[in-house]
């Protein structure tokens, strides 16, 4: 499948530009498109175009905004087949998952479109009235990732402009399509300017986090490139919000039903071939159902079907790209080489695609790589434990601290073990229950700052003190 003329959108306008980026299928490493590579003057445009769009946009009221990213809302669902197709084209997840993924970023418009700034009123008194309000920060410019491309674009996109700033937003460039239609969709929605979305590589990245007019950069992405991010806003002190890796532990107490609660950790882990930054990347299991759990989950991942994500039947794609690809290999090659474990998977076969088996390790050592590092694809530790201070402590001995869950009958039980977890997020007995009201981010570090809720909505403004004091009536 062969897609064309794909655009960037600058000022409410379409643009093309510089000698294009090949944006390659995974499941068949395939060219499928080509998209613009933004020069610096463009870049340059869009920015200049959101700061010369601001003031109009800051100045409407809270619900002439909302109706702009309810508009958005409508016009996802609208063109939703279109979407999907293009998303399963370019990252590889299923025609289903790729649906989803449409309708959720269309339900998360309406979620943050229920927000209302405060206002909050510290004094009223005779002598003063002291408010505290949130005003926007200007231009805010938004580094999406490949692994969830439109959700994540729009998590960033909506509260944004909810909150009055005008965007520039840069996809990744192996997931750059869906990003690129969606702006050409909202065209006759939002005012030139207020959105602008721009297609390139790494420098691209860089020029954003560079530019003087950018009062904000929000990313997600990998630690390491987080705080190179985190570098190059500190030279002119933009605001950040940095949601990063994670290595997630899950933790399985001893009271649960190993056939009931594998689906659950299968899919926990694995969804999106496990490439979802809070997915479980370390499961401890008590040593006494260490082997049914073990045993449910690999008969159950003997049923789920890899494959082309755009042929029916397909449960999980291949991984997106080849650099992920390799990482992922990489660790497989060392878990092998130091003679752990398998209970299933762990050779890849050379035929074409981004393809990593769905690979279940057998409780390896605690400080092998395979448990220490994010590995973004679907290989899932399986760990043993005895003693509860002890797997608590084995879970949070890491250096992110994005996500964790907990998995028991005794659910009061479990939230106390949750509490102990040093992660910005626990579940207990679910996995992936973002809501756009429930404040997402991570400790350590899996980041800066959050994401959803009100306190996500605040990221976006800064905060502002008005003092009046009441002058005394003169005397007449």
């Amino acid at each position: 499948m062969r897609f064309d003329n794909f655009v960037m959108t600058i000022n409410g306008r379409k643009v093309t530009g510089g000698a294009g980026l090949d944006v390659l299928n995974p499941a068949t490493e395939e060219v499928i498109a080509r998209v613009p590579d933004a020069s610096k003057a463009q870049l340059d445009e869009a920015v200049a175009a959101a700061k010369a769009a601001f003031p109009a946009w800051a100045a409407l009221s809270m619900d002439d905004r909302r109706k702009k990213i309810l508009a958005i809302a409508g016009r996802l669902q609208e063109n939703k087949a279109e979407l999907a197709r293009i998303f399963t084209a370019e990252q590889e997840r299923p025609h289903g998952g790729a649906e989803w993924e449409v309708d959720v970023a269309s339900q998360w418009c309406h979620g943050v479109a229920q927000f209302d700034l405060p206002v909050e009123v510290i004094e009223d008194s005779e002598e003063r009235r002291v408010e505290v309000r949130h005003t926007p920060i200007g231009v805010v410019g938004a580094i999406a990732p490949w692994n969830a491309p439109l959700l994540m674009a729009i998590w960033k996109m909506a509260p944004a402009l909810l909150a009055g700033n005008c965007m520039v937003l840069k996809p990744s460039p192996f997931t750059p399509l869906t990003t690129l239609k969606l702006g050409e969709l909202l065209l006759d929605i939002l005012p030139p300017g207020v959105l602008n979305i721009v297609s390139g590589g790494n420098e691209l990245g860089q020029w954003i986090t560079d530019h003087p007019d950018i009062g904000k950069v929000s990313f997600t992405g990998s630690t390491a490139t987080g705080k190179r991010v985190m570098e190059s806003a500190a030279k002119t002190l933009k605001r950040v919000t940095l949601e990063l890796g994670g290595n997630d532990a899950a933790i399985v107490l001893p009271d649960v039903d190993p056939k009931a609660i594998a689906p659950a950790l299968f899919w926990g882990a694995f969804f999106n071939s496990a490439q979802v930054c809070v997915a479980i990347k370390r499961l401890y299991i008590h040593s006494s159902i260490y082997d049914a759990v073990a045993r449910e989950l690999v008969e159950f991942a003997r049923t789920v079907t890899v494959g082309d994500g755009s042929q029916q039947g397909v449960d999980l794609g291949p991984v997106q790209n080849r650099m992920q690809f390799e990482k992922v290999k990489d660790l497989l090659d060392d878990a092998r080489a130091n003679g752990q474990k398998f209970l299933l998977g762990g050779e890849v076969s050379d035929s074409p695609g981004y393809f990593i088996p769905i690979s279940i390790v057998d409780n390896p050592p605690e400080k092998s790589r395979v448990v220490t590092e994010e590995a973004f694809g679907p290989v899932l530790p399986l760990l043993k434990y005895d003693d509860l201070d002890d797997v608590i402590a084995r879970a949070n001995d890491s250096e992110s601290g994005l996500g964790g869950s907990v998995w028991s009958n005794d659910v009061d039980k479990a939230r106390e073990i949750g509490q102990r977890l040093q992660t910005g997020t626990v579940w207990i007995n679910e996995m992936f229950a973002f809501l756009p009201n429930a404040p997402f981010g991570g400790h350590k570090q899996s980041g800066v700052g959050v994401e959803h809720g009100m306190e996500g909505l605040l990221e976006f403004t800064n905060t502002q003190t008005i003092t009046s004091r009441r002058l005394t009536p003169v005397a007449g």
